[in-house]
């Protein structure tokens, strides 16, 4: 019986992990979507209402850029963290 009882547990945290990885992706999602919006807003206020290639271009290159330096950082924090935490497990 308890065995049933632990394997429901796991069974229950597991889904709980699933529920919580798709509620933050879905809200990260709607957060870059409105950032989308707003710096799709900044472009045609710079490059006026128009829709040109060039705006379309530095538009998707800044979004980039950005987005590559944040994954890198964001990395080397990651793996930063878990050198420390595997340092502090080895004493």
């Amino acid at each position: 019986m308890e065995d049933l009882k632990q394997k429901a547990k796991k069974l229950q945290l597991e889904i709980l992990e699933k529920l919580s990885t798709l509620v933050t992706a879905g809200l990260g999602l709607v957060a870059a979507l409105a950032w989308n919006d707003l710096i799709q807003d900044i472009f045609k206020k710079i490059f006026g209402t128009q829709s040109t290639l060039w705006a379309q271009f530095s538009y998707a290159l800044l979004v980039t850029i950005i987005i590559v330096i944040l994954t890198l950082q964001i990395s080397r924090t990651v793996n930063k963290l878990k050198g420390e935490i595997k340092e502090e497990s080895e004493k």
